[in-house]
């Protein structure tokens, strides 16, 4: 792994009996990087995500987070590098009925000995973190309201909170705006991207939505079967050719050819253009 690598995964596959989730995945993704993973549900992002703190273990490949091989890495050698690595979900997993900022303080339970139960269990310090935190994500008025009380664009922004309250490295969010309607699933992705800058975080996020992921990310990655088809800068794409992803036909060779990258833009690589063409028999019959 690079120095400026925080993801790495190479050739992993992973395996639920017979069925094949991911297929010889390997990805890279640098530091401060924000990068969508997009494609049909069952293409393989959730179990991606999962792999990269240790929910799921690789069949085969490998997978390299913060300069770590997570298949080397068991008990406090895991749990510190979870602590690292934040993870937004897109069902919240809120408590509901206790207060919000009860909710952001768990997501320091990595840090603290024995059970907590109520607010004033957690030390004073990490109380003013927290509420630090909630002004950021612009809910310090809510801090002492049940979670279930909030709008779910509220409640996203609470498990942004909590998931900052570990102070992590990387961020991942496994389609965090699926439960939003388009206005705040604008509003919550542009707070994740104005966090990642601010506070120099590497993002990995699975999405359905082409035009957030179009407008809010570095670099798109597309799956299709576990397998990546699409991997390049997202300045280098129109809507049409990300959309082919979801329709079941590969991008064809004169399609890659047309993409023109913008400064700086790598384009798609010729093993990505391959990939694709490969995918066409078996992304059409599908």
């Amino acid at each position: 792994m690079s120095d400026t690598s925080k993801i790495r995964l190479i050739d992993v596959t992973k395996k639920f009996g017979h069925t094949v989730a991911l297929e010889k995945v390997s990805l890279e993704v640098s530091s401060g990087e924000v990068v969508v993973l997009l494609g049909l549900s069952g293409s393989g992002k959730s179990t991606l995500l999962r792999h990269l703190n240790g929910l799921e273990a690789a069949t085969d490949g490998s997978v390299e987070v913060l300069g770590e091989t997570l298949s080397g890495l068991k008990g406090r050698q895991l749990r510190e590098l979870r602590s690292k690595v934040g993870f937004i979900f897109q069902q919240f997993e809120l408590v509901g009925p206790r207060s919000v900022l009860e909710n952001v303080l768990s997501g320091s339970l990595a840090t603290l000995r024995g059970p907590r139960l109520g607010l004033l269990s957690y030390p004073k310090q990490l109380r003013l973190r927290a509420l630090d935190l909630l002004a950021e994500v612009g809910l310090e008025e809510h801090a002492f309201q049940r979670a279930d009380t909030l709008s779910g664009g509220q409640q996203q922004r609470v498990a942004i909170a909590r998931a900052l309250m570990q102070e992590p490295e990387i961020l991942l969010a496994d389609e965090p705006v699926a439960s939003l309607d388009p206005e705040s699933s604008q509003q919550v992705m542009n707070l994740i991207r104005e966090i990642a800058v601010r506070r120099g975080l590497t993002v990995l996020c699975s999405l359905h939505q082409v035009d957030l992921a179009l407008a809010w990310a570095d670099r798109i990655v597309g799956l299709r079967h576990g397998a990546v088809v699409l991997d390049t800068r997202a300045g280098a794409l129109d809507k049409e050719t990300v959309m082919n992803i979801y329709r079941r036909v590969a991008v064809t060779p004169e399609e890659i050819a047309a993409i023109e990258p913008q400064e700086g833009a790598e384009g798609l690589n010729s093993a990505t253009a391959v990939n694709m063409t490969d995918m066409q028999a078996s992304g059409a019959s599908a």
